[in-house]
Parts: structure tokens; C-alpha cells; sequence
């Protein structure tokens, strides 16, 4: 897993799916405010002039020298929530992220990731 403190050394690595196709780089990960433990990360792709940020959980997700391979689809990765890539992940949001890959959101949370 994703240590806290070297966060920074994986910024803008490959994000690979299962099957080792490239999803696109590391922007950020984002920790769940109830454990703050890593849950999700940040993966900015598209094309130079249509960059975006999409959402992957860190489940079953494994670290290497050289990528952060995520258990999900890459398809189901690009079709995930988006923001810009100088946008900021709300709080509305997050709902539809969790929705989106099938995961509780949690009961009473005001707030569910937070980025680091």
C-alpha cells in the first residue's frame, strides 16, 4: 500500500489496471477521513489538451518500483466521476464515486476522502 509520508514519490507514476494496461499517471492520493488510511487515488488522464483527473480505489491495489496497479478495469476507471485538473474533489461528489464502483459510502459522513 501507499505509505502517507511518500505520497510524493508516487506522484505522477503509471496507474495501470489488472491487466497491466496504462489508465494514466498518480496525481494524488486521498485517505478515508474515518480510518485516514489510503482509500483512493487521484489519476489524471486524457489527452494533453483534455487532461482530467478520474477516481480509482486503492483495494487490492499493488505498489511497484514503477506503477500503482488498481484491481479495477481501465474502462471502468475512465468512465468513473472527473474533475478538471486544477479542480478540487467536493463533497457532493464523493457519493458518486463510491456509487459508481459499488462501495458503502458510510452513514453520517459529511466528508469521506480527504487529499494528501
Amino acid at each position: 500500500m501507499i505509505e502517507a509520508e511518500n505520497i510524493r514519490d508516487w506522484r505522477d507514476h503509471n496507474v495501470v489496471d489488472a491487466e497491466g494496461h496504462k489508465i494514466g499517471t498518480l496525481e494524488s492520493v486521498y485517505v478515508d477521513t474515518v480510518s485516514d488510511s489510503p482509500f483512493m487515488i487521484g489519476i489524471v488522464v486524457g489527452l494533453p489538451t483534455r487532461r482530467r483527473i478520474t477516481f480509482a480505489p486503492l483495494e487490492k491495489a499493488v505498489v511497484s518500483p514503477s506503477y500503482v496497479k488498481v484491481a479495477w478495469p481501465k474502462q471502468l476507471v475512465k468512465e468513473a466521476p472527473t474533475i478538471s485538473t486544477d479542480g478540487e474533489l467536493l463533497a457532493e461528489q464523493e457519493r458518486g464515486i463510491f456509487d459508481h464502483y459499488g462501495l458503502e459510502f458510510g452513514v453520517g459522513h459529511s466528508r469521506r476522502l480527504a487529499r494528501r
